[in-house]
């Protein structure tokens, strides 16, 4: 099983770039019946992510943004909530901001071999309501912010949240990353494609706490369908499906 804390390199798996039939770099990760993540190379990694600085401010601001003064006004093991004063490079005088700061996440899109994705219904608190989602979770330790150790998270949510893994030979395939609502949060998703997943062969038990009420596969023209209804409403949802569409690795057909 893969380990999160960082391994010496004695112990660290080799690492290969093979290509998909498109042309993409991807990591192809082979799996076992105990769950665990293959290879992956971090050099595929490092031209579609910008990730964390060792230092949490450094990698909230880019070089020429100076924040001239901070204030915390609430923080729990979720979030940060603090009002900052900002001097942006296009600004002679600071702006003053209050800005939520949440942990980075995966987000995560499961095909099947028949080109179906897997998507859950989950209950929504701030919503009152149960929705349709890709799965998706926080990178709850900040020391994860290395291209392997944050797709070892992605395949960890998608087996806790769904059931399914990647089958054997099946691609982990990044596309980039995007800020979820970047006028009041730096939180930020990264992008995942897992193709062909399958359903884990030593069973799941889903954690109770996470309050998904279903799982179930569907096919491009019901997904297409159910973002033209208003059905899917979630973010991280629309937002990869854009992303797959745009890379041509999703295809509504003809509208």
């Amino acid at each position: 099983r893969w380990r999160n804390a960082p391994r010496p390199a004695r112990h660290l798996p080799k690492m290969s770039v093979p290509k998909s039939r498109a042309g993409r770099v991807c990591c192809r990760a082979s799996v076992s019946d105990a769950w665990f993540l293959a290879a992956f190379h971090r050099n595929a990694l490092q031209s579609r992510f910008a990730f964390r600085s060792a230092s949490h401010n450094l990698s909230r601001v880019q070089d020429s943004w100076e924040i001239v003064a901070s204030e915390s006004r609430f923080k729990d093991k979720n979030v940060e909530v603090v009002t900052e004063e900002i001097k942006t490079p296009d600004r002679s005088k600071p702006r003053s901001w209050t800005i939520v700061r949440r942990k980075q996440a995966v987000v995560i899109a499961p095909m099947t071999a028949e080109g179906k994705l897997i998507l859950i219904c989950q209950e929504r608190i701030p919503i009152r309501a149960a929705i349709w989602e890709v799965p998706a979770g926080q990178i709850d330790d900040e020391s994860e912010s290395e291209p392997d150790e944050i797709a070892a998270v992605a395949l960890r949510e998608l087996r806790e949240e769904t059931g399914f893994e990647l089958a054997e030979g099946g691609d982990l395939i990044p596309l980039g990353d995007y800020f979820t609502s970047p006028g009041f949060t730096d939180e930020r998703g990264y992008f995942f494609l897992a193709r062909p997943v399958r359903e884990c062969a030593a069973g799941h038990s889903r954690d109770e706490s996470e309050s998904i009420l279903d799982c179930r596969a569907f096919t491009t023209e019901e997904l297409r369908g159910m973002i033209a209804r208003n059905e899917i409403r979630d973010a991280n949802t629309l937002a990869i499906c854009a992303r797959l569409l745009a890379r041509g690795l999703l295809s509504f057909g003809k509208v």
